[in-house]
């Protein structure tokens, strides 16, 4: 199932000093799967993922979710139980516990008194529990590790109980191993709890191992999509990302020096 689908998408800036970053983007997102959005900087990434979450409207086309309905169509409360957003923006919320600050993601669902109900608690467990963070439940917020922000901040997107989760670059403020595991458990949770995953990333080699699905954004703003595989070998990644001696092996998926060049 689609999770998401942009239609004839084009993105960017209206008024006097408005620009198309991106146009004509026809592309899924399909449920149960991490898509990844990866592209050279400056190329637009930010800018799609913007229009995605209904934060900035689209200069034409659509962009949908799974029953045809249009972000644009949503009013925000509606919008905040179908799109979790996830984004690198810093996070201060006080003397908040881990549990806390998940739990603010029942936010749409809560009554005018704001008080959180027994399925409130119980989905927000179930949040934490499934990006392996329940130990973290009862401790303050701002002491913990990046790593463990980012989980309980996912925790967070999954208590709104979305079918769309989407992160703007999530791993950028990890060491290695927090790369890999965090991207594991966004692929783990896309199968897992029956939700669409897009990210988008600068981490080319891990995405290219760990997604199931990637949307390229070039710098000339049109898209190829694909299987990490049918990206590598139909050299659309090696068109948008080699420099020089430095090129994408399609079959390591990592970067390496061309010595022969």
């Amino acid at each position: 199932m689609t999770g998401l689908m942009l239609d004839d998408l084009t993105v960017g800036y209206r008024g006097r000093r408005g620009r198309t970053v991106a146009a004509h983007l026809s592309a899924t997102a399909a449920t149960g799967r991490l898509t990844a959005l990866i592209g050279p900087n400056g190329a637009g990434k930010s800018t799609l993922l913007r229009t995605v979450c209904g934060l900035q409207p689209p200069l034409s086309g659509r962009a949908m979710l799974s029953d045809g309905t249009q972000i644009t169509s949503l009013r925000a409360s509606a919008l905040a139980r179908r799109v979790a957003v996830v984004t690198t923006d810093a996070v201060d919320p006080g003397r908040l516990t881990a549990y806390d600050v998940a739990a603010l993601g029942r936010t749409p669902y809560l009554s005018p008194s704001g008080r959180l109900a027994d399925h409130d608690r119980r989905r927000t467990g179930e949040a934490l529990e499934a990006v392996r963070a329940s130990h973290l439940a009862d401790r303050p917020f701002h002491d913990l590790s990046d790593g463990e922000c980012q989980r309980v901040l996912a925790a967070r997107a999954l208590a709104q109980e979305p079918e769309l989760l989407v992160l703007d670059e999530p791993t950028s403020h990890l060491d290695a191993p927090s790369r890999v595991e965090f991207l594991d458990l966004l692929a783990s949770l896309a199968r897992e709890q029956s939700i669409a995953v897009l990210m988008s990333s600068h981490e080319l080699e891990l995405v290219m191992r760990l997604s199931d699905e990637v949307w390229l954004l070039r710098g000339d703003g049109t898209m190829a999509t694909g299987s990490p595989a049918e990206l590598a070998a139909g050299g659309a990644v090696s068109s948008a990302f080699d420099r020089g001696r430095l090129r994408f092996d399609t079959e390591q998926f990592a970067f390496v020096i061309d010595e022969d060049s």
